[in-house]
């Protein structure tokens, strides 16, 4: 028998395997210094999205669209002092290391005459530029200044990523520093959230992996009370985390936004496998076996289902490699690694540490598990009792349940990701409220070479277009202009000073002498809204846009397709020329979350397809692999449909909780079925082989489940609210999935029971509990 021969293995070569498990570990931890964060915007897409494709050809054509925006407070902004000190912020920023340029209304060729607005020759240019400003670089109250910092690319001696996080995460903590002088001074932009989000994932992933762990450490303290059994689980959790992070720095695999979780992952799959060994181990030893013989018995009755668990989690999350969201695939990956190191984990560290020495041998039973086995006997003679009403009655409540999951909504504003308290938060809501909205996007036209009139009065009609024709309904139900700010080259020579330039061929000679200058003598606006992608050499005209960030995903896709269609009927694709596009910050965060939701569908089916196919070949029986997947997908349905209900947005976390789930849930009804058909091939009768099924993989699920609920909540102390939704979420399919496997579960067998295994008969007489034959002082 394969089981009892791996059983006799690993327990003779305990010793040796435990080394190589130290050696695993000093070489695990050693690599692991060397994982890295994956921080730019566009690894968090497949690569072959082509949604990357014009956001790759802005940055190529255009360089760095990394940009700061410094804000303060000033209500003397329009008087000579204010202007003075807008200059001397304008120069101290630029002189930070790491940024390329500071644009500010100081800037402007008019200098400190721009604050005459009424009076003076210059009052007409001074009006132009600042409405041209207005929502960039000044607020429309004219007390809200606003700095534009562009950041300089990362220097060539940094050569990995996190030197060139912590250069970008020392120049924003300067400008930082540079704007907490001033009123209400703060600093927004994507890479302030980038570089803030990435910070706390860091700091997340280090402190409430071992605040989760240890929180499940002290329930199975309180579960079994030995400090031995304590040690063992988490020794298998440590061991398991580190050889991921070791093979996946080996592999070249960099961590993402949502690896905070990947801690969590392991610790459910380690703490899981390792309490039924547990609970199975003092159930031999309770019959009368020695250490050695109970744990050599232990692992061969439990041998063939936790390689079953092990693959349904490899499956469950493997199947999060067929997404489009970059951190989702590798998140996949990842976890898939770390399932498989549990089992790696489990089999150097369980051997020794179980039988090593003799203090504190065996697990205890928990204080007042005796009630426990006493409710459990109670609930699985109500469900023999009455299958069918109670099946109704859960049926019942998961469809009212469901019924929720019509009214899920996507959030696509990714200041949501934080908490309201935390400084990335006010930072927005400055700009949201003062500076015409924090959601900045581009469209990107093609020009001939050189530019000539008509061009440049298709880019100003465009432009036109989109200020009018982009809307939005405001409270009565009215449209409203969706977009704060429109500006592209046209109007930046509109603004010219005595004879504002029209579109037309005077504006596109004056536009081909700049671009014939080279690019370190062009002027901002040269660089920065008239490009040439080196791939191909053409040349590309940008449109700046601005809108509100804080808005429905449906305003949001209204926006964006609004855009698209307006761009699509102006400057089509035609043979040998391609047409306008639409890109930014904006719109592939508003893309994101619609993709996520969209794959959780199907990587969800992917996992049923796959753990039913392998369920169907471990059991040799498609009910039972039907029937185990019932009691696992109904608690992930109820929960989104609660969400639903309770008018929750669907975030990052929350859209990988289906295929998870069903890959975590499911190994708890693999050994429950695996222990009634052992039971069953012992007596034939149904009821009892439930009874059985109930006080062994029953009991475990208990211990376990309540244990990672606990490690859980560690998630939801985190500052990153999709590693809150994640932790909320997975403590209720958890829970869920335990209701679901002690009850949905068992009424599905005992209905199906005589098709399982012909001949079965109802309970005739009760039968000796599995834990009946422990000590007496152990039965508290």
């Amino acid at each position: 028998m394969v089981a009892a021969r791996v059983a006799d293995w690993l327990v003779a070569r305990r010793v040796p395997l435990a080394l190589l498990g130290i050696i695993l570990a000093a070489v695990s931890v050693e690599r692991s210094r060397h994982l890295e964060f994956s921080r730019s915007i566009d690894a968090m897409f497949d690569r072959t999205d082509p949604a990357l494709v014009p956001y790759r050809r802005m940055a190529r054509a255009f360089g760095s669209s990394e940009v700061v925006l410094a804000a303060y407070d000033d209500p003397q902004l329009f008087t000579p002092d204010g202007i003075t000190r807008l200059r001397r912020l304008t120069e101290e920023l630029e002189q930070v290391s790491g940024v390329a340029s500071a644009t500010s209304l100081a800037d402007t060729p008019l200098g400190s005459r721009i604050i005459d607005l009424d009076a003076g020759l210059t009052s007409g240019w001074a009006r132009r530029l600042v409405r041209l400003m207005e929502g960039l670089a000044v607020g429309a109250d004219h007390r809200t200044a606003g700095v534009v910092c562009v950041l300089k690319p990362p220097a060539d001696d940094l050569t990995t990523a996190r030197a060139q996080a912590v250069s970008r995460a020392d120049t924003i903590d300067r400008l930082r520093a540079v704007m907490a002088g001033f009123p209400s001074g703060t600093v927004a932009g994507e890479p302030v959230m980038l570089r803030d989000g990435f910070a706390m994932l860091e700091r997340d992933g280090n402190l409430l992996g071992t605040t989760s762990g240890l929180l499940a450490g002290l329930v199975l303290l309180a579960s079994f009370r030995s400090l031995r059994w304590l040690i063992v689980p988490l020794a298998v959790v440590l061991l398991a985390l580190w050889s991921t992070r070791g093979v996946l720095a080996i592999v070249g695999l960099k961590l993402t936004m949502v690896s905070t979780m990947l801690s969590a992952m392991i610790t459910v799959v380690g703490i899981a496998t390792v309490t039924h060994v547990i609970v199975e181990f003092r159930r031999q030893r309770g019959l009368g076996l020695e250490p050695p013989a109970a744990l050599r018995e232990a692992i061969a009755v439990l041998f063939w289902p936790v390689l079953g668990a092990i693959a349904t989690d490899v499956i469950g999350f493997g199947s999060l490699v067929v997404s489009r969201v970059g951190p989702v695939h590798d998140f996949g990956v990842m976890t898939s690694i770390g399932a498989v190191m549990v089992l790696v984990a489990a089999g150097l560290a369980v051997p020794f540490l179980a039988l090593a020495g003799r203090f504190d041998a065996d697990p205890h039973m928990a204080w007042g598990e005796s009630t426990l086995e006493l409710g459990l006997d109670g609930l699985v003679r109500r469900l023999v009792r009455h299958p069918l009403p109670i099946l109704g009655l859960a049926m019942l409540a998961v469809g009212v349940a469901v019924a929720g999951m019509r009214w899920l909504a996507v959030e696509t504003d990714f200041t949501r990701n934080f908490r309201d308290s935390s400084p990335t938060v006010a930072s927005y809501d400055m700009v949201e409220t003062r500076l015409g909205g924090a959601g900045v996007w581009d469209v990107l036209v093609p020009a001939p070479q050189p530019l000539d009139g008509d061009t440049l009065v298709a880019l100003a009609h465009l432009g036109e277009r989109l200020r009018e024709e982009v809307t939005v309904p405001d409270a009565a139900d009215r449209p409203v202009p969706a977009l704060t700010k429109v500006m592209s080259i046209t109007d930046v020579l509109g603004a010219a000073p005595l004879l504002p330039l029209q579109p037309g061929a005077a504006m596109a000679g004056m536009i081909n002498l700049v671009l014939q200058r080279d690019a370190v003598q062009q002027p901002d606006f040269g660089r920065g809204l008239v490009g040439r992608d080196p791939a191909d050499g053409s040349t590309w005209l940008r449109l700046t846009l601005r809108a509100r960030e804080r808005q429905p995903a449906a305003a949001k896709q209204s926006i964006i397709g609004q855009v698209r269609r307006i761009v699509a009927e102006e400057f089509p694709a035609t043979d040998g020329r391609p047409g306008g596009e639409v890109t930014g910050f904006f719109v592939l965060l508003a893309q994101l979350v619609d993709r996520m939701l969209a794959d959780q569908w199907l990587t969800f089916l992917i996992a049923t397809i796959g753990i039913f196919a392998l369920l169907a070949a471990a059991f040799r029986s498609l009910l039972l692999a039907g029937i185990a997947l019932v009691p696992n997908a109904l608690p992930i349905f109820v929960v989104l449909g609660l969400l639903g209900w309770a008018g929750e947005r669907v975030n990052m976390g929350t859209a990988m909780i289906a295929a998870v789930s069903m890959g975590l849930s499911v190994d708890s009804s693999i050994h429950y079925i695996a222990a009634f058909r052992r039971r069953l091939a012992q007596g034939g009768v149904a009821a009892a082989a439930l009874e059985t099924a109930h006080q062994t993989a029953g009991r475990a699920m208990i211990f376990s489940t309540l244990a990672l609920v606990v490690g859980f909540l560690a998630l939801t102390t985190s500052g990153f609210i999709p590693t809150v939704s994640f932790g909320w979420l997975s403590c209720l399919t958890l829970a869920g999935g335990l209701v679901g496997n002690l009850v949905v579960l068992p009424v599905l067998l005992a209905l199906t029971a005589p098709w399982i295994s012909p001949g079965c008969q109802a309970l005739e007489k009760p039968v000796q509990h599995p834990f009946s034959a422990l000590p007496a002082q152990e039965q508290v």
